[in-house]
């Protein structure tokens, strides 16, 4: 993967104003190329350019989706065959990170044995708001479990609306995200998509939970929600703030240590709760089995681990409100993964909230296609216009 500058990030490769410190702009002409002729070569390279990190955002976009679909479905498994440990479950949206040694052992023996071994790895800087933001996403994942264990399904949908309010909010704040009236509507579709759907389970309290456990469940979820959408900025605000270029192996890093203090965090509530010594005894009656058991715990941690990989993919090739995005967008598709595996029903709100997630994803990359199509056309004017060096 070709490295992005700073500027890009701060930008987003979705962004109309990108700078001309970037790879696509900082491009200099080959020798004894002059004239139209250097012009065209400047424009394709801008273009394959453009079309790589075009091609990298869809697979970040595959990777985030498929991994919040099939995560929540795999926390179902667990809780609808016995499973009830909260910072067990806290600690498998984080403890998947060892997962990550094999690609960034890979990357640094295919390393550029030209390019010095230290830009290979994050600062020090970047690491430690890395281990602070992974706190953050620790509190973030026990505040979303121990509030999921008190509230119906609806209103988890609830949940995931606000999240994408607050990334935004956050986003406006801590980075100036720049809104067009196409990502302004994204938003709002978005939002009403994933609350109409929330609304429309007629979920009421569930049955054996309090008055004041529901509150409780309630006020922790919306602290979750507003955690989750202020550290997708922070993470935005930590690559802009680097002292270096952010490469892949810098990203695998940054989330390595992210994840490993959000683990540490949940494990030292599981030994405070005492989970560890109830696992065993969960794992006998759950009911699926005690080796399905260790496999659902195992696949949970993975697969939330990639989506995460996805979703840091996401905001090193754009923003932070484009991954909120794609999680909101997300939502009505899971609730469609709900119909496939528990064959629950598919009623008409949840096929309104899908149509709307669709349009109003549909209408973000449409809005970036058109400002990035503009401001290539600039560049190439700007380019045709000057001086051509001998």
């Amino acid at each position: 993967m070709s490295a992005l500058s700073i500027e890009m990030i701060e930008g987003g490769v979705l962004s109309p104003e990108i700078k001309s410190s970037t790879p696509c702009q900082n491009i200099k002409l080959s020798d004894g190329i002059h004239g139209d002729d250097a012009d065209r070569y400047d424009l394709k390279t801008n273009v394959r350019s453009l079309m790589e990190k075009w091609g990298h955002l869809i697979v970040y976009c595959t990777i985030f989706t498929l991994g919040f679909i099939a995560g929540p479905i795999i926390f179902r498994l667990y809780f609808l065959h016995g499973g009830s440990r909260k910072w067990l479950s806290s600690a498998l949206q984080s403890a998947g990170f060892p997962i990550l040694l094999l690609p960034l052992g890979i990357l640094y023996v295919k390393r550029d044995r030209a390019v010095p071994q230290a830009d290979f790895f994050a600062s020090p800087k970047l690491l430690l708001s890395s281990i602070l933001v992974g706190v953050l996403q620790g509190g973030s994942s026990f505040m979303y479990s121990y509030g999921l264990s008190f509230l119906p399904v609806s209103t988890s949908s609830i949940l995931i609306s606000t999240q994408l309010i607050f990334t935004a909010l956050f986003g406006l704040i801590l980075v100036r995200q720049k809104f067009s009236p196409f990502s302004i509507n994204a938003v709002v579709l978005m939002t009403l998509g994933a609350v109409l759907l929330g609304v429309g389970q007629d979920g009421d309290r569930p049955e054996g939970v309090t008055s004041l456990q529901y509150l409780l469940g309630f006020v922790l979820s919306i602290g979750s929600a507003a955690l989750g959408g202020f550290i997708l900025p922070c993470i935005e605000v930590a690559y802009a703030k680097a002292k270096k270029v952010i490469t892949l192996p810098i990203m695998l890093q940054y989330q390595f240590f992210m994840a490993f203090s959000a683990t540490i965090f949940s494990i030292i509530g599981m030994i405070v709760n005492k989970d560890f010594s109830a696992i065993p005894r969960e794992a006998s009656e759950f009911g699926l089995g005690r080796t399905e058991y260790y496999l659902v715990l195992v696949s949970s941690a993975v697969v939330i681990q990639i989506a995460y990989v996805g979703m840091l993919g996401i905001i090193f090739c754009a923003t932070s409100l484009l991954a909120g995005i794609v999680s909101a967008a997300s939502l009505p598709l899971t609730e469609i993964a709900a119909v496939i595996v528990f064959h629950e029903k598919f009623t008409g709100v949840k096929g309104m909230a899908l149509a709307m997630g669709v349009w109003g994803f549909i209408s973000y990359f449409y809005g970036s296609y058109k400002e990035t199509k503009k401001q290539t056309e600039k560049d190439s004017t700007k380019t045709s216009s000057e001086p051509i060096p001998l």
